[in-house]
């Protein structure tokens, strides 16, 4: 059996291309690897073929000369969280002044119909999901994705994304699948009312160990598992042998941290940046604090534009992230959608689930969609990249802002309010169970 995302030999790749997105010099190293007859990155998680013991030895190795390069971007992306505030300029908190009920049932409403839009076709690229929605008349995306008049051909040449299409198409979704993105939301409310909002990054750590099996976990998350495992603590489990660390996974966890500091950016912030610093460093953890103090800001705002200039005032201007966030105001404030993503694209090369750029594409569906909640999610899900984490992240900040009023009642009937998952307890869970839990570890203050 070859293991996904934790295998010496295809880490090396990954982390080749980590470094120098971080601009570290790895000429050498890479040349050892390839010499050696090592490969580059697999294309999936995991490469097919075993490899020689000698082989292997080598990839930690040279994983590990690799972990101890300097960063040359340390000084404008740095890790701790009061060097990253410093350069960052948070808004000061509001008291919330709104319903805070209907905002988080919008928000966990929001997000749930985002993330079943956009799974069927993850890891399709644009093109494909171009193709589907062109040929079941779904172009520009507007609605459920369809199996039914697909073409063979354009079936085969672009598949469904394998686990998603028994549950995620409009002729079978029955309820909310399970899904990554819903369980990490969940987590983080089971973590606040174990460990209330001042948490600790030991805290999640623990709790992983409880409740994440490994083989529901991806990229930096299955990554800091194991380093948990072999007995590292954060924030080691972040950076020890593991090349997804500015990965998108860290910003998908984020949503509750949010929702429990209404109006208060910086709070959700330092929640955000605990939580990521076990699986995740630099823009990945930027990505994470954007999206908590925006997910702050949905619950009083009344302009998702508006909580995009929020969520980037936690982040360093000056970091990777921060110019793609920049880029993305700019553009979405005078482009047409498809020149938007097409420009975001050619800045912002990174891999598909890589926290830059699919961040960029969820600030810049809120703000070109400030207000329309159907147009912001399957703008982020058109967009390709994440589709699921994408539109679920949209769909939560304008389902928080409009309130569930402002959900169609064809996006939220099929999924019945009901939520499937693997996290001990969760299973069959009811929207208005998470609402009723997601109040109650609102702290006094932000609740009054």
């Amino acid at each position: 059996m070859r293991v996904t995302w934790v295998q010496p030999e295809d880490l090396v790749g990954h982390e080749l291309r980590q470094a120098r997105e971080e601009r570290k010099d790895v000429e050498a190293i890479e040349t050892r690897w390839l010499d050696a007859g090592g490969r580059p990155a697999p294309n999936r998680g995991a490469s097919q073929e075993p490899v020689a013991a000698e082989l292997r030895a080598l990839a930690l190795e040279l994983l590990d000369e690799l972990d101890a390069l300097p960063r040359p971007l340390a000084e404008q992306e740095p890790e701790e969280l009061e060097a990253i505030l410093a350069l960052a300029d948070p808004p000061q908190a509001v008291a919330p002044g709104v319903d805070l009920e209907e905002r988080v049932r919008g928000a966990w409403l929001g997000r749930a119909v985002g993330c079943v839009l956009g799974k069927p076709v993850e890891n399709i690229p644009r093109e494909g999901i171009r193709a589907i929605a062109q040929a079941t008349g779904n172009w520009p995306v507007r609605g459920w994705f369809t199996a039914e008049g697909l073409p063979v051909g354009v079936s085969e040449r672009w598949p469904w994304n394998r686990a998603s299409r028994p549950t995620s198409l409009a002729e079978n979704i029955d309820g909310i699948p399970e899904d990554d993105d819903l369980n990490f939301t969940m987590f983080a409310l089971l973590l606040l009312e174990r460990a209330g909002t001042e948490f600790d990054s030991l805290d999640v750590a623990k709790l992983w160990l409880d409740y994440q099996p490994p083989g529901r976990i991806f990229t930096a998350e299955r990554v800091a598992a194991r380093n948990l495992l072999e007995a590292y603590l954060p924030p080691e489990t972040a950076t020890r042998r593991n090349p997804f660390r500015e990965w998108i996974g860290a910003r998908l966890r984020v949503d509750v941290y949010g929702w429990v500091a209404p109006g208060d950016p910086e709070a959700a912030a330092r929640m955000a940046w605990t939580d990521a610093r076990v699986s995740h460093t630099g823009n990945g953890v930027y990505a994470a604090m954007f999206m908590a103090a925006a997910h702050a800001a949905s619950l009083v705002e009344r302009s998702s534009a508006a909580c995009v200039e929020v969520g980037r005032s936690v982040v360093p201007p000056a970091s990777r992230l921060g110019e793609a966030l920049r880029d993305a105001s700019e553009l979405a404030g005078r482009l047409e959608w498809e020149e938007v993503v097409d420009e975001l694209e050619a800045r912002h090369p990174y891999h598909w689930v890589h926290a830059v750029n699919n961040t960029a594409l969820v600030a810049a569906a809120l703000v070109a969609f400030d207000g329309d909640f159907s147009g912001g999610i399957c703008a982020a899900v058109q967009g390709g990249l994440d589709t699921d984490t994408n539109g679920a992240a949209v769909g939560s900040i304008l389902g928080a802002m409009l309130g569930p009023g402002a959900i169609e009642e064809r996006w939220w009937r099929p999924l019945g309010g009901r939520f499937a998952s693997s996290l001990p307890g969760f299973d069959g869970i009811e929207l208005d169970e998470l609402v009723r839990r997601t109040l109650a570890v609102v702290p006094t203050r932000a609740a009054a």
